[in-house]
């Protein structure tokens, strides 16, 4: 990794001093632009990160879809942006897309940081990082996009996070639940129940890409990006 690609990295964020008893806040730059009526949406975007499980699926048809995605990525001249591990899904995408000659940056905390886990060999860059936190701030801040796979608990949470950042106002990017096999319609059901029930706007709900194909899901992400109300105000 060159040097100059570090410096350039850590302009997007502004960590703020915590008070006593809690937890210091990295806040993206580009939530301060977020607001500004001149801010242009893009058309196409270069990068996607992708989120999923690092582990092995009973059904074949995640990995499948995993590898698919991988390799269209690398099609339509997408940078993937996944976690840097060597197993589960995640590994299939990423490997998927470096031999169909895409780009591929892998985003590890040291803690991960041993041969059996990182897949250097299929990776364009590599960023080690020292925490689980830095790491989804790392892959926030190269990424376009955002595309959830099928996962757990891991997966479950970096949606959700991302999700809500897109609410705040922290960010305007494409989010998506790419469907395969209809993994994820009991998540989108239980959404919509709390968008009934007033805890979340259909707005906001709407912005939510879900795709059960590839096709549908490449053309989604690379449209104009959503806009939303943010809820904090300068």
């Amino acid at each position: 990794m060159e040097k100059d690609s570090q410096i350039t990295l850590h302009v997007f964020f502004l960590t703020s001093k915590s008070a006593a008893g809690t937890f210091p806040v990295s806040q993206p730059l580009f939530s301060k632009f977020c607001y500004h009526d001149n801010i242009i949406s893009m058309s196409k975007i270069k990068s996607a990160a992708v989120f999923c499980a690092s582990s092995k699926p009973h059904d074949a048809i995640y990995s499948q879809a995993a590898s698919e995605l991988g390799k269209r990525l690398a099609r339509e001249n997408i940078s993937l942006v996944y976690g840097g591990g060597a197993r589960g899904i995640m590994a299939d995408a990423a490997e998927a897309c470096y031999k169909a000659g895409g780009h591929v940056i892998g985003v590890l905390p040291e803690v991960f940081n041993r041969p059996e886990v990182r897949l250097k060999e299929i990776q364009s860059e590599l960023y080690i990082v020292e925490t689980m936190h830095e790491r989804k701030e790392k892959m926030y801040s190269l990424s376009d996009a955002f595309i959830v796979l099928p996962g757990g608990i891991g997966t479950l949470e970096e949606f959700f996070e991302i999700f809500t950042w897109k609410q705040i106002g922290f960010h305007r990017k494409n989010v998506a639940l790419y469907n395969v096999n209809g993994f994820y319609t009991p998540l989108v059901s239980f959404m919509e129940k709390i968008a009934k029930e007033g805890l979340m706007s259909s707005e906001v709900l709407n912005s939510l890409i879900v795709a059960s194909s590839l096709d549908e899901l490449i053309v989604k992400i690379t449209q104009d990006e959503i806009t939303l109300p943010g809820k904090i105000k300068d």
